[in-house]
């Protein structure tokens, strides 16, 4: 009796019952009896008439739902019948943290916040460029993609094949990077804007209000001023990779 009762104390219990329910497959099982035991609350259905439905002995059935029995498919299938619910909203995955986990990243005097964590497509950052003397000497680059800018606080130099344009808050500047491009603080103070990066042919849409500004000079096509919103298209010129 005493060896027995040792064994007994000593056995380890599964992850859903030790009270550290720490990974995504623990929570699943976890949630799979209080969910067993509200469906058969809805319907009105006592244990002893779901182990009659479903041929599980009532001692099951109440293990299952107080999380002392692990849930498997020979036994969840036919519940699932009984309760006529589909499988996947009894063993249904706990809801993915929303919240953007922003790991600031530092680049050629910028501090970049990523808003968004889907691989490829259109990518959302917030970038600061912190006060000071730096990021203030154009270096204009090119590479592939889209870049749509707005700025948040400060003002926002920003170089673009013949143009030099300073942006304050609220207004926006979107481009093709493949022309040679720059953008940086207008002055020692510090700027923050939004920048949504794409694929080519990804850009923002912006609709006009009003007429358009007379057209700069060097651009092929016009750049709109569209809501305080900078649209330039401009040709592309040599210049250093990034």
């Amino acid at each position: 009796m005493v060896g027995r009762a040792a064994s007994h104390r000593q056995r380890t219990l599964p992850v859903w019952q030790n009270g550290s329910v720490e990974t995504e497959a623990g929570q699943v099982l976890a949630a799979i009896g209080p969910r067993l035991r509200a469906l058969r609350r809805e319907r009105g259905t006592s244990l002893a008439e779901v182990s009659a439905a479903t041929g599980i002995s009532v001692s099951t059935l109440s293990r299952l739902e107080s999380g002392r029995r692990r849930a498997t498919l020979e036994l969840l299938l036919p519940l699932a019948g009984v309760y006529q619910v589909p499988l996947d909203q009894i063993v249904a995955q706990p809801a993915a943290d929303p919240r953007v986990q922003m790991r600031p990243v530092r680049r050629r005097g910028l501090i970049l916040y990523p808003l968004t964590r889907r691989p490829g497509g259109l990518q959302a950052y917030k970038v600061v460029i912190p006060a000071g003397q730096g990021r203030q000497v154009p270096e204009p680059r090119t590479h592939e993609g889209y870049d749509w800018l707005y700025v948040l606080s400060g003002r926002l130099r920003v170089v673009l094949g013949d143009h030099d344009l300073v942006l304050m808050p609220g207004e926006a500047a979107e481009f093709d990077t493949r022309a040679p491009h720059w953008f940086g603080k207008a002055g020692p103070e510090a700027v923050e804007l939004l920048s949504l990066f794409g694929p080519r042919g990804e850009r923002m849409h912006v609709v006009a209000r009003g007429g358009d500004p007379p057209e700069p000079p060097g651009c092929a096509l016009p750049a709109h001023l569209l809501r305080g919103s900078w649209a330039l298209d401009c040709p592309q010129k040599a210049a250093g990779s990034e």
